[in-house]
């Protein structure tokens, strides 16, 4: 019995410990970011690949000139991502020829890289036109949520898809999302009920969400992984859960799609650069009343992930406390 109690009570320094060592590291770690001059607003730079002039870019707040557009924020993707762009652009043409209402643009959010990611977008640009491909340039890297920000705010869609670089889910994969956003609006809106009526309406007056999930293959990733991600994973749902709530089990899937009314409020208040910007999206969802679906996408794991550890505690940090301490700053 002794021997026991010996070893829970080690066991609870041990806890102790670790507890307090990660509670420092998250004050320092959030306390670093938060005076580091590189850790700034990044302003957004259009380049014509011709001229190599800067020019204007598109503002969320205009009205839409394309029904779709395709949000790839890209760091140091050289080689991952010719393979995801082709299949788009493939994919995209083939639509637009079946369709002559179907319009489209994919902008490339370069987020800082020191490869060759800058050249290869550019390739596509001059291969398909400036008017069906852009590049944006964020100069320094400031993170994945703050690039996918970037490309929201400056595109020109009805409909925005965020997508990753690696292409681990399929483009085609973007109907389901598309099909559940206008099954909502068919069933919600009725343009009768509008002075203006149907003529004036426009999908992207409506504010909805669609979130790309993988959670319909959590069991199996369960059996597969090794137990110490596994540990990190359910510990991460739990902190989800405590800042954002419940209601979506799989935040962190790379491919959400917004109508632009909803992208229009989100990405004028997200605060969060990095990965867990996903989870500040769940929040303001529910803070803004903005509908909410979650909708089974195909997905494949890709080598190469961009996520630094050391961000975590800063971002947990963030999570825990941040929301509730700046909820009278969002605008309304």
């Amino acid at each position: 019995m002794g021997v026991l109690l010996t070893t829970l009570e080690f066991l609870a320094y041990l806890l102790l410990i670790f507890l307090l060592g990660f509670v420092s590291v998250t004050v320092l770690e959030a306390y670093r970011r938060r005076h580091n001059n590189a850790y700034v607003e990044a302003p957004a730079m259009f380049e014509d690949p011709e001229s190599l002039k800067q020019v204007p870019c598109p503002d969320i707040v205009d009205p839409a000139e394309k029904y779709l557009s395709l949000i790839i924020p890209a760091y140091n993707e050289e080689y991952r991502l010719p393979g995801t762009l082709n299949e788009t652009m493939n994919y995209l043409q083939q639509r637009a020829a079946n369709d002559k209402s179907f319009s489209y643009e994919v902008v490339i959010v370069d987020d800082g890289s020191k490869d060759g990611t800058k050249r290869v977008a550019f390739d596509f640009v001059k291969k398909y036109g400036v008017d069906n491909v852009r590049v944006i340039l964020l100069g320094k890297n400031h993170g994945k949520g703050e690039a996918i920000r970037k490309g929201m705010l400056h595109s020109c869609g009805e409909l925005l898809l965020m997508l990753d670089a690696d292409g681990a889910t399929k483009v085609t994969d973007l109907e389901k999302l598309e099909n559940q956003i206008h099954a909502i609006v068919r069933k919600d809106y009725h343009p009768g009920d509008s002075a203006a009526g149907e003529a004036t309406f426009r999908i992207s007056d409506i504010p909805i969400v669609a979130f790309g999930s993988r959670a319909h293959l959590e069991e199996k990733a369960l059996a597969t992984r090794k137990w110490y991600r596994n540990f990190l994973m359910k510990g991460f749902h739990l902190v989800v859960l405590l800042a954002a709530g419940p209601g979506i089990r799989d935040t962190q899937c790379g491919f959400k799609m917004f109508t632009r009314s909803a992208a229009r409020k989100l990405f004028t208040n997200i605060r969060l650069k990095r990965w867990c910007f996903d989870v500040e999206i769940v929040f303001l969802c529910k803070w803004f009343g903005i509908p909410m679906l979650e909708i089974s996408v195909n997905w494949s794991e890709i080598p190469g992930s961009k996520v630094n550890p050391l961000s975590i505690p800063n971002k947990l940090a963030l999570m825990s406390v941040g929301y509730r301490t700046r909820i009278w700053k969002i605008n309304s």
